[in-house]
């Protein structure tokens, strides 16, 4: 697979996003997220994506078990900034808060060298921009880490052009994290031009919409008991119907090609920069393997401009996050 530069990280142009595997989407058997982890990089797949929430906790205990063999062939990124309840709730709803504070930068970039069992965390996240710390100060703590030589790169997470730039005269940021795929743009506006402006490089999340961009999401009926998008607005029926006519446009474009509709999001994605690696999360070897395939994928200026114009962003129907969620959105969109 080729590779690309985020700022002064060399990985492959596909990433691998590992929530999914303890987290949000009902999780698997630890063998199973194992193998899927170790094909990935046997599959050349080098950026590895978790946080402390992931679980919470149990996502990096899994990375760590799983590529501590190969560690020195992967980048491993991971994340703090939310305030995690104790024992007594489970999953998403242990997220009770932001917690950008330095203190707890520091904290958690400890507790999670040793969840992982590594010596050096490559990218470290700032999760959320908590609306009470000045982002200067949250950067500050983590500049201190690269200093004593426990973190390598930083990174932000979701952060808005004016965090970013702030957080940049603090100290040089070398990712920007977001959400971004056809069927969600609106870091085209200023987050996107803001991050090549500083060089930074962009890894969108959720790149192939949270699967909807794969079509195996016709209905609500398609999602299990449990699973976070339940409560995502862009999930119910309506929306769902509404939206369907991206996936229309996506399904052309996927038959010129004899590729899935899954490839063809990931492919537009890919050429919208060499900045900018995807980190499409999977539980499954074989929907891995199709995700990396990918990378290989020439578009043509008229299969760009096709999916471009298939469904413009301010057509898109429902919110990113529900009710609950409203705050982990608040920043990209400011």
């Amino acid at each position: 697979m080729e590779t690309r530069r985020l700022g002064e990280l060399n990985v492959a142009a596909i990433g691998l996003g590992c929530m999914g595997m303890s987290h949000a989407y009902g999780g698997q058997p630890e063998a199973e997220s194992i193998a899927t982890l170790r094909r990935a990089v046997e599959l050349g797949v080098t950026l590895f994506d978790t946080a402390e929430a992931y679980g919470p906790y149990e996502n990096e205990v899994l990375l760590g078990k799983a590529l501590k063999s190969v560690r020195d062939r992967v980048v491993i990124a991971t994340k703090f900034g939310f305030r995690i309840a104790p024992e007594g709730k489970s999953g998403s709803d242990r997220m009770i808060g932001l917690n950008g504070r330095p203190e707890n930068a520091k904290r958690v970039a400890d507790e999670s060298l040793n969840r992982l069992g590594i010596d050096v965390i490559d990218l470290y996240y700032l999760h959320r921009v908590d609306p009470i710390v000045p982002v200067e100060e949250s950067v500050g703590a983590m500049a201190d880490l690269v200093k004593a030589g426990k973190v390598r790169y930083l990174g932000l997470s979701e952060a808005s052009a004016e965090h970013v730039r702030r957080a940049y005269a603090v100290h040089p940021i070398t990712t920007l994290q977001s959400e971004y795929s056809l069927w969600e743009r609106n870091v085209e506006a200023e987050i996107l031009p803001t991050s090549r402006e500083l060089n930074i490089g962009f890894v969108p999340f959720a790149p192939l919409g949270r699967g909807f961009l794969t079509g195996s999401i016709a209905n609500p009926n398609d999602i299990a008991p449990g699973d976070f998008r339940e409560t995502l607005p862009r999930f119910r029926p309506e929306a769902l119907a509404a939206n369907a006519r991206l996936l229309a446009a996506i399904e052309k474009v996927a038959s010129a090609h004899g590729r899935t509709k899954a490839q063809i999001a990931l492919a537009w994605v890919l050429h919208k920069g060499r900045d900018i690696v995807p980190i499409p999360g999977t539980r499954r070897i074989s929907r891995l393997e199709e995700n990396v395939q990918a990378a290989d994928i020439e578009l043509s200026a008229a299969d760009m401009d096709a999916l471009d114009v298939a469904m413009p962003a301010d057509q898109i129907v429902g919110d990113r996050y529900g009710q609950a969620g409203a705050w982990a959105s608040k920043e990209v969109r400011s």
